[in-house]
């Protein structure tokens, strides 16, 4: 697995570029976006995934860690390959992506292209609760309330599941505490295992 590549960018296309990796030109495709920030003899350094076939090996290039990760993730859904994947990217950012799906928003979903209502509808079920952070923080709602989610989704929890438990914790906290993250974590996991 090639996890990213560094060089000077020796060519650029609508959408390729090739970096110079000690003598090696490799041929990384990228989002339009990720394109734009290349220069012509510019030092880069791009996350990558390889994806091979029988016919082909093809490196896919991002300007970060997360976008080649959530590139990764989406593939796991079914009907999703390495082009749908990418055309995601292209038209969301990760962090608007991971929304999309976390709140099965399908109007969002549906403008990527080759992307159609059942498709959308399949990688939400499929991927809901493996994107990460999939609920926005409501405005007013506490601090802590968003660390321990993330930390419960970090630890296998689905959404739903995390959501119901911060639900439990927070109706038995007194008005106007600011309780520790760790308490309410820790509170929140006796709460999932008693739900069990």
């Amino acid at each position: 697995m090639i996890a990213h590549v560094r060089g000077p960018v020796a060519a650029v296309t609508m959408t390729a570029a090739v970096i110079d990796v000690g003598g090696v030109g490799i041929q990384v495709m990228c989002t339009p976006g990720t394109i734009a920030t290349l220069r012509l003899g510019q030092e880069v350094q791009l996350s990558t995934s390889m994806v091979v076939r029988e016919d082909s090996l093809t490196v896919f290039g991002f300007a970060s860690t997360d976008e080649r990760d959530m590139f990764e993730l989406v593939q796991t859904a079914s009907g999703v390959g390495p082009k749908v994947a990418q055309a995601m990217l292209a038209v969301l950012d990760p962090d608007r992506l991971r929304q999309a799906i976390g709140q099965g928003d399908l109007a969002t979903l549906t403008k990527v292209p080759g992307i159609g209502r059942k498709g959308a509808e399949r990688i939400v079920v499929e991927l809901k609760d493996r994107v990460g952070v999939t609920t926005v923080v409501q405005a007013g709602a506490p601090a802590w309330r968003g660390q321990v989610h993330e930390a419960l989704l970090g630890l296998g929890w689905s959404a739903r599941d995390a959501d119901a438990a911060l639900d439990r914790v927070a109706a038995d906290l007194p008005a106007g505490t600011d309780p520790d993250v760790s308490t309410i974590l820790r509170d929140a996991l006796r709460s999932l295992a008693k739900a069990r």
